[in-house]
Protein backbone atom coordinates (compact mmCIF):
# COMPACT_ATOMS: atom_id res chain seq x y z
CA UNK A 1 0.00 0.00 0.00
CA UNK A 2 1.38 3.40 -1.02
CA UNK A 3 2.22 5.65 1.90
CA UNK A 4 3.36 9.26 2.13
CA UNK A 5 4.55 10.76 5.38
CA UNK A 6 7.36 11.92 7.62
CA UNK A 7 9.57 9.39 9.33
CA UNK A 8 12.10 9.70 12.15
CA UNK A 9 15.70 8.65 11.61
CA UNK A 10 16.83 5.88 13.95
CA UNK A 11 20.46 5.74 12.81
CA UNK A 12 22.70 6.67 9.88
CA UNK A 13 25.61 4.27 9.79
CA UNK A 14 28.71 4.01 7.56
CA UNK A 15 29.14 0.81 5.53
CA UNK A 16 32.42 1.26 3.70
CA UNK A 17 31.88 4.41 1.58
CA UNK A 18 28.11 3.88 1.70
CA UNK A 19 25.54 4.84 4.33
CA UNK A 20 22.81 2.68 5.85
CA UNK A 21 19.94 4.99 6.73
CA UNK A 22 17.58 3.38 9.22
CA UNK A 23 14.19 5.04 9.71
CA UNK A 24 11.13 4.15 11.71
CA UNK A 25 8.54 2.39 9.58
CA UNK A 26 5.37 4.02 10.81
CA UNK A 27 2.46 3.09 8.55
CA UNK A 28 4.63 2.41 5.50
CA UNK A 29 4.77 -1.13 4.13
CA UNK A 30 8.07 -2.60 2.89
CA UNK A 31 6.51 -3.70 -0.37
CA UNK A 32 8.08 -6.13 -2.84
CA UNK A 33 11.88 -6.38 -3.12
CA UNK A 34 13.02 -4.21 -6.00
CA UNK A 35 10.37 -1.57 -5.46
CA UNK A 36 11.65 1.82 -4.34
CA UNK A 37 10.84 4.77 -2.11
CA UNK A 38 11.33 8.50 -2.69
CA UNK A 39 13.32 9.96 0.20
CA UNK A 40 13.42 13.71 0.73
CA UNK A 41 15.75 15.31 3.26
CA UNK A 42 14.82 18.71 4.74
CA UNK A 43 15.86 21.73 2.66
CA UNK A 44 15.67 22.57 -1.02
CA UNK A 45 16.67 19.22 -2.43
CA UNK A 46 14.70 16.94 -4.71
CA UNK A 47 13.71 13.52 -3.33
CA UNK A 48 15.96 10.62 -4.25
CA UNK A 49 14.78 7.11 -5.26
CA UNK A 50 16.07 4.39 -2.93
CA UNK A 51 15.54 0.64 -3.00
CA UNK A 52 14.68 -0.90 0.34
CA UNK A 53 17.75 -2.73 1.64
CA UNK A 54 16.45 -4.29 4.85
CA UNK A 55 13.13 -4.37 6.67
CA UNK A 56 13.66 -5.41 10.29
CA UNK A 57 10.64 -5.04 12.62
CA UNK A 58 9.57 -1.41 12.82
CA UNK A 59 12.19 -0.17 10.36
CA UNK A 60 12.87 0.70 6.74
CA UNK A 61 16.61 0.62 5.95
CA UNK A 62 18.19 2.17 2.87
CA UNK A 63 21.72 1.75 1.54
CA UNK A 64 23.11 4.56 -0.62
CA UNK A 65 26.31 6.31 -1.65
CA UNK A 66 26.65 10.08 -0.94
CA UNK A 67 27.63 11.36 -4.40
CA UNK A 68 25.44 14.44 -5.01
CA UNK A 69 23.54 17.14 -3.22
CA UNK A 70 20.50 15.01 -2.43
CA UNK A 71 22.37 11.95 -1.16
CA UNK A 72 24.79 14.12 0.82
CA UNK A 73 21.78 15.73 2.52
CA UNK A 74 20.50 12.26 3.40
CA UNK A 75 23.96 11.29 4.67
CA UNK A 76 23.93 14.30 7.02
CA UNK A 77 20.76 13.19 8.80
CA UNK A 78 21.13 12.15 12.43
CA UNK A 79 19.04 10.10 14.84
CA UNK A 80 15.89 12.04 15.68
CA UNK A 81 15.81 14.01 12.42
CA UNK A 82 12.83 13.61 10.11
CA UNK A 83 12.52 13.08 6.38
CA UNK A 84 9.63 12.67 3.95
CA UNK A 85 9.13 9.23 2.39
CA UNK A 86 6.80 8.17 -0.44
CA UNK A 87 6.42 4.52 -1.39
CA UNK A 88 6.66 1.73 -2.17
CA UNK A 89 6.67 2.55 -5.89
CA UNK A 90 7.34 0.76 -9.17
CA UNK A 91 7.48 -2.93 -10.01
CA UNK A 92 9.66 -5.28 -7.98
CA UNK A 93 11.13 -8.71 -8.58
CA UNK A 94 8.97 -11.76 -9.22
CA UNK A 95 9.63 -14.25 -6.45
CA UNK A 96 8.24 -17.33 -8.23
CA UNK A 97 11.66 -18.62 -9.34
CA UNK A 98 13.06 -22.14 -8.90
CA UNK A 99 16.83 -21.59 -8.64
CA UNK A 100 17.43 -17.94 -7.73
CA UNK A 101 20.85 -16.34 -8.02
CA UNK A 102 21.24 -12.74 -6.85
CA UNK A 103 23.69 -10.51 -8.72
CA UNK A 104 24.66 -7.00 -7.64
CA UNK A 105 27.08 -4.38 -8.88
CA UNK A 106 28.24 -1.62 -6.52
CA UNK A 107 25.38 0.24 -4.89
CA UNK A 108 23.13 -1.95 -7.04
CA UNK A 109 23.42 -4.49 -4.24
CA UNK A 110 21.06 -2.30 -2.18
CA UNK A 111 17.81 -4.27 -2.76
CA UNK A 112 19.44 -7.69 -2.51
CA UNK A 113 19.51 -8.22 1.29
CA UNK A 114 15.73 -7.76 1.50
CA UNK A 115 15.28 -9.88 -1.64
CA UNK A 116 17.50 -12.59 -0.15
CA UNK A 117 15.38 -12.66 2.98
CA UNK A 118 12.20 -13.14 0.95
CA UNK A 119 13.78 -15.95 -1.11
CA UNK A 120 15.25 -17.82 1.83
CA UNK A 121 18.92 -16.96 1.39
CA UNK A 122 19.87 -18.01 -2.17
CA UNK A 123 23.46 -17.71 -3.48
CA UNK A 124 24.62 -14.21 -4.38
CA UNK A 125 27.47 -12.71 -6.41
CA UNK A 126 28.51 -9.08 -5.89
CA UNK A 127 30.95 -6.85 -7.76
CA UNK A 128 32.65 -3.69 -6.44
CA UNK A 129 35.14 -1.07 -7.61
CA UNK A 130 37.36 -1.33 -4.53
CA UNK A 131 37.83 -3.40 -1.39
CA UNK A 132 36.46 -0.44 0.58
CA UNK A 133 33.20 -0.59 -1.38
CA UNK A 134 33.16 -4.37 -0.93
CA UNK A 135 32.69 -3.93 2.82
CA UNK A 136 28.98 -3.64 1.98
CA UNK A 137 28.98 -7.36 1.16
CA UNK A 138 28.65 -7.90 4.92
CA UNK A 139 24.97 -7.01 4.49
CA UNK A 140 24.57 -10.15 2.39
CA UNK A 141 26.49 -12.85 4.31
CA UNK A 142 27.89 -15.71 2.27
CA UNK A 143 27.94 -13.82 -1.02
CA UNK A 144 30.80 -14.29 -3.49
CA UNK A 145 32.62 -11.05 -4.23
CA UNK A 146 34.55 -9.74 -7.23
CA UNK A 147 36.65 -6.59 -6.92
CA UNK A 148 37.85 -4.78 -10.06
CA UNK A 149 39.58 -5.64 -12.31
CA UNK A 150 37.62 -8.85 -11.67
CA UNK A 151 34.17 -9.01 -13.24
CA UNK A 152 31.02 -10.24 -11.56
CA UNK A 153 29.99 -11.98 -14.79
CA UNK A 154 33.04 -14.26 -14.50
CA UNK A 155 31.57 -15.77 -11.34
CA UNK A 156 28.05 -16.60 -12.54
CA UNK A 157 27.20 -20.31 -12.69
CA UNK A 158 24.79 -21.58 -15.33
CA UNK A 159 21.35 -23.00 -14.65
CA UNK A 160 20.02 -20.29 -12.35
CA UNK A 161 17.19 -17.78 -12.35
CA UNK A 162 19.12 -14.52 -12.14
CA UNK A 163 17.81 -11.46 -10.33
CA UNK A 164 20.22 -8.55 -10.77
CA UNK A 165 20.67 -4.88 -9.99
CA UNK A 166 23.61 -2.69 -10.89
CA UNK A 167 25.13 -0.38 -13.51
CA UNK A 168 23.85 -0.52 -17.07
CA UNK A 169 26.89 -2.26 -18.54
CA UNK A 170 26.69 -5.03 -15.96
CA UNK A 171 22.97 -5.52 -16.55
CA UNK A 172 23.51 -5.69 -20.31
CA UNK A 173 26.21 -8.35 -19.82
CA UNK A 174 24.05 -10.34 -17.40
CA UNK A 175 21.06 -10.11 -19.74
CA UNK A 176 23.14 -11.42 -22.65
CA UNK A 177 24.17 -14.46 -20.57
CA UNK A 178 20.73 -15.04 -19.01
CA UNK A 179 17.90 -13.90 -21.33
CA UNK A 180 15.34 -14.80 -18.68
CA UNK A 181 17.00 -12.69 -15.99
CA UNK A 182 15.09 -10.05 -14.04
CA UNK A 183 17.04 -6.79 -14.16
CA UNK A 184 16.52 -3.81 -11.86
CA UNK A 185 17.56 -0.67 -13.75
CA UNK A 186 18.76 2.59 -12.26
CA UNK A 187 17.90 6.10 -13.45
CA UNK A 188 17.48 9.59 -11.96
CA UNK A 189 13.89 10.20 -10.85
CA UNK A 190 12.17 13.40 -9.82
CA UNK A 191 8.60 12.29 -9.06
CA UNK A 192 8.54 8.48 -8.80
CA UNK A 193 5.11 7.98 -10.38
CA UNK A 194 5.48 8.65 -14.11
CA UNK A 195 4.57 12.34 -14.36
CA UNK A 196 7.94 13.93 -15.15
CA UNK A 197 9.44 11.38 -17.60
CA UNK A 198 12.84 12.07 -16.02
CA UNK A 199 13.57 8.34 -15.76
CA UNK A 200 12.57 7.40 -19.32
CA UNK A 201 15.19 5.19 -20.96
CA UNK A 202 15.39 3.49 -24.35
CA UNK A 203 15.76 -0.21 -23.59
CA UNK A 204 14.06 -1.99 -26.46
CA UNK A 205 13.47 0.63 -29.12
CA UNK A 206 10.77 2.36 -27.08
CA UNK A 207 11.11 4.56 -24.05
CA UNK A 208 10.13 3.12 -20.69
CA UNK A 209 9.50 5.09 -17.52
CA UNK A 210 11.46 3.07 -15.00
CA UNK A 211 9.42 4.38 -12.10
CA UNK A 212 6.17 2.84 -13.36
CA UNK A 213 7.13 0.23 -16.00
CA UNK A 214 10.21 -0.81 -14.01
CA UNK A 215 12.56 -0.60 -12.33
CA UNK A 216 12.57 -4.41 -12.65
CA UNK A 217 12.22 -5.65 -16.24
CA UNK A 218 12.76 -8.95 -17.98
CA UNK A 219 16.10 -9.10 -19.79
CA UNK A 220 14.37 -10.19 -23.01
CA UNK A 221 12.42 -6.90 -23.02
CA UNK A 222 15.61 -4.85 -22.79
CA UNK A 223 17.56 -6.22 -25.75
Amino acid sequence: MLSRGRHSVLANEPVGPYRLLRVERGRAEPGIPGQFFMLEAPGRVLPRPMSLCLAPPGELDFLFEPVGRGTRALAALEAGDELAILGPLGNGFRLDVDRPLLVGGGIGMAPLPYLSEKLGGPPAVLGFRTAHHAEAAALLPGSEVAVEPGLVTELLPAGHDVLACGPERMLQAVGALFPGAQLAWEAPMACGYGACYGCAVDLDGTYKRLCVEGPVLEAAACS
